[in-house]
This record gives C-alpha cells, structure tokens and sequence, in this order.
C-alpha cells in the first residue's frame, strides 16, 4: 500500500469507521466532534490515530480508545492500528463540525 491513491482510500474508511464510534455523553460521533486530531495511514496498511476527548476527566476514555482500535483493525485494509490519546491542544467546541453543531443546536 505505497500508493497514495490506495492510502487515500484507506484513509477515507478510517473516517466512515470512526464515525460509528458516538461519544456517550455527547449524542455526536467522535469524528464530526472535532475529538481525532489527525490520521495517519502507513505503508503496508498501518494507521495511526492521534485523538482527544472532551474533558480529561473522561470516565470512558479507556473505552473510547479501545473501540477506535478495536474498529479499525477490523478494516481489512488495516494491518495494525495504534490510538494516541493527547491532551494538547485541549478541544474546544470550535473543533466540531457544521453538521456536529447543528445536530446540537449550536448554530
């Protein structure tokens, strides 16, 4: 998977997987959130995951991370997934979506 079009397109079913994955105190995916920081798809199909979550004192954050990882490495294009979980920069509302904001009534 050297090619970046195949990387592309592994990047883009990382993204539909990710939002599967609701944040449960927040009726919103963890994508459309603003919570994932960044994506990195490596060759031979490794993906990398660095992410936040709302507030540190998350009581699911281990649950979280575990299902971003869990899910992703039932992509089939994805050999090996690793989630970071990173405090900096803090998230802020300004980090969610259009459609995030809206389905919250944030407009």
């Amino acid at each position: 998977m050297d090619d970046e079009k195949e990387r592309e397109l592994v990047r883009e079913k990382v993204i539909e997987t990710i939002r599967t994955i609701k944040d449960p105190e927040i009726p919103v995916n963890i994508y459309d959130l603003g919570l994932v920081y960044e994506i990195d798809v490596q060759p031979f199909g490794v993906v990398g995951v660095r992410m936040t979550l709302t507030a540190p004192a998350c009581p699911v954050a281990d649950a979280i991370v575990a299902e971003v990882q869990e899910k992703l490495n039932a992509i089939p294009e994805v050999s090996g997934a690793y989630v970071e979980l990173v405090w900096d920069p803090p998230w802020t509302r300004d980090r969610m979506s259009e459609d995030a904001k809206l389905e919250l009534n944030l407009q």
